[in-house]
């Protein structure tokens, strides 16, 4: 009997086995992608860039070379000194002339005493520069002497034109390193020059104009020549120039010969030093018959403007025109 009731209970055993749900599968980890490690590239290293060094031939034909731009600067002329200073050089400055009183901040520039009758060599080499700027106002024997005790000297020219100006500045500005600066500066300068060549070149009319530089000797004061830069100025401004019938750039001219060149215009420069004002030039004995006399067109002017052949000749230049020609700039 047992084994009749067994039967039954198994077989309802494995009817509910069988009809039950199936097993869930293990659940098996995620397995996170493997990424190679990326390799940096060699970088080789690379040389610092070397500068190019500067060769230049200055205003005496000399073969003037520098390793890099100049860093400590001795200037023996103002011009050289206004160059420096209008792009950006002036911070490297050491030393200056006695005359190089512009822009203000050159007074606090160590001085080398004058040029005149020679230049302190002694004083320039205690200050060690790397470039010593001349001039053409520099004796060439100066320039041989500091050359001598080992300096670089360049030597900027004795300007006769605004071209020589320009290629003065630039030049100051490769030696600086400061030639963008330069050039900048002369395209300014030529563009101002180009506004009043514009009002003078088309003039029919130029009266003559006598500019004097020194009276020490009233009776036959100093002016500037032919082929002068003073006279490519007044050119520029529309006048001409009563110098020109001399035999040097800067000569004397006698009361005589100024009364028979009889000037419709009296300029001079030298009131600064002089104190002269234009009455008092206008008083001179004999003077009186001079037609800028006569109607009173006698005028003082800044000399550093004209004199100086540098960044500022471009005022000298705009004084110039409107004084000669005020018609034009009413």
């Amino acid at each position: 009997m047992f084994r009749k009731l067994l039967l039954p209970f198994l077989a309802l055993t494995l009817l509910l086995s069988a009809c039950a749900t199936p097993a869930t599968p293990a659940v098996q980890p995620a397995i996170e992608p493997t990424i190679a490690p990326t390799v940096a590239p060699t970088v080789e290293p690379t040389a610092e860039p070397t500068a190019e060094p500067i060769a230049l031939t200055d205003s005496l034909g000399r073969e003037v070379t520098l390793a890099a731009p100049a860093q400590r600067i001795v200037s023996l002329a103002p011009s050289n000194t206004e160059i420096a200073f209008a792009i950006g050089a002036g911070g490297q400055l050491i030393g200056r002339d006695d005359f190089s009183d512009y822009p203000p901040e050159a007074a606090s520039v160590p001085s080398v005493g004058s040029l005149y009758p020679n230049v302190n060599a002694e004083a320039i080499v205690a200050l060690k520069p790397d470039l010593v700027l001349a001039a053409g106002i520099t004796s060439p024997d100066d320039v041989k002497a500091l050359a001598d005790l080992g300096l670089t000297v360049y030597a900027t020219s004795y300007a006769v034109t605004l071209d020589d100006v320009y290629g003065d500045i630039l030049a100051v500005g490769k030696l600086t390193g400061h030639a963008v600066e330069a050039e900048n500066l002369v395209v300014s300068m030529k563009a101002r020059v180009e506004a009043i060549s514009a009002k003078t070149a088309p003039l029919a009319t130029r009266p003559n104009v006598f500019y004097e530089t020194d009276d020490t000797d009233p009776s036959s004061p100093w002016t500037r020549g032919p082929n002068s830069y003073a006279e490519s100025l007044i050119n520029l401004a529309g006048g001409v120039n009563v110098g020109s019938v001399g035999s040097a750039q800067d000569f004397q001219m006698s009361l005589e010969e100024i009364v028979n060149q009889n000037p419709d215009i009296i300029i001079f420069s030298h009131a600064s030093y002089s104190g002269r004002t234009p009455e008092q030039v206008m008083a001179r004995p004999g003077w009186e018959t001079i037609k800028a006399v006569e109607i009173g067109a006698v005028f003082a002017i800044d000399g550093n403007l004209i004199d100086r052949p540098g960044p500022r000749v471009v005022d000298g230049l705009e004084a110039l025109a409107k004084l000669i020609h005020p018609e034009l700039f009413k």
